[in-house]
């Protein structure tokens, strides 16, 4: 990775819609629920989590961004993402139908600006061993991500 290269964080996968869908997520965590969060998070069943938040006590949260209902409809991987958080999320930009996403699933609507959490998600209480492992990865993710901006060369050097 060239020093002018992008962080890890900005991988060019996701549209300009979902990058929107993405900053409102994360500021509506911040600002209401004093969540740090994460951008794509790769996660240890392979899959990757759009955005990934902590709470003040250990509480985790896993947010599903769908910009399109193209994109809703082709991507089945989500249920997978329910074994790593306390609640799951699916957050979406206010010009797509909150109707195509389960009733029993949280529900985001988001902008570049901010969003607003229309439907709870259910608290499943994420097993003790599993949110260690979830807040040791996490811390790791976090000091790495931090080191690939203050030194970009090191890009690569995970251990």
């Amino acid at each position: 990775m060239s020093e002018t290269s992008l962080p890890q964080i900005v991988d060019l996968r996701q549209s300009p819609t979902a990058l929107k869908v993405q900053r409102g997520v994360m500021r509506l965590l911040r600002a209401t629920y004093d969540f740090c969060c994460f951008a794509e998070v790769p996660l240890a069943n392979g899959r990757r989590a759009d955005v990934l938040g902590v709470g003040p006590k250990g509480e985790i949260w896993i947010v599903e961004i769908k910009s399109s209902l193209i994109d809703y409809r082709v991507d089945a991987k989500w249920p997978n993402y329910k074994d790593y958080c306390d609640r799951f999320y699916f957050a979406k930009p206010p010009e797509l139908d909150g109707g195509i996403f389960p009733a029993d699933e949280g529900l985001i609507v988001a902008d570049g600006h901010g969003a607003e959490i229309l439907r709870q998600a259910v608290d499943t209480g994420l097993p003790p061993a599993r949110r260690r492992a979830m807040l040791l990865k996490l811390v790791r993710l976090g000091a790495d991500r931090v080191h690939q901006l203050m030194d970009p060369l090191t890009a690569g050097e995970t251990s």
